[in-house]
């Protein structure tokens, strides 16, 4: 994640390597050094983590709604408690903020 971060940070970076002591250098287009901020890399690098597990939240949630979607067919009557546990599963990112801390809603 920290070669993204550079990424991110760094408009002139095109490349990032890392040798196998832990060295990381980033690179512009001519192959010269771009010098980079530890600190800044390092918040980047958090912000882009927690976004990653935000993101797999959304994916197992949307899987999740995806697979009570045939309760909303015009055949079917979806139940209150179907409607509820629906809308908990769409409003579960305004709590939790990845799949380690998430408690998921029962589905009736």
């Amino acid at each position: 994640m920290k070669h993204e971060a550079i990424l991110a940070l760094y408009s002139s970076a095109v490349s990032v390597t890392e040798k196998k002591d832990g060295t990381v250098t980033a690179y512009d287009a001519n192959g010269n050094v771009v010098s980079w901020d530890a600190s800044a890399v390092a918040t980047k690098q958090t912000e882009l983590e927690n976004a990653a597990k935000l993101d797999e939240l959304r994916t197992e949630r949307n899987k999740r709604l995806s697979d009570t979607d045939h309760y909303g067919l015009s055949d079917q009557t979806m139940t209150d408690a179907m409607t509820t546990y629906r809308q908990a599963l769409r409003d579960i990112t305004d709590s939790y903020t990845s799949l380690d801390d998430v408690v998921w809603p029962t589905k009736p």
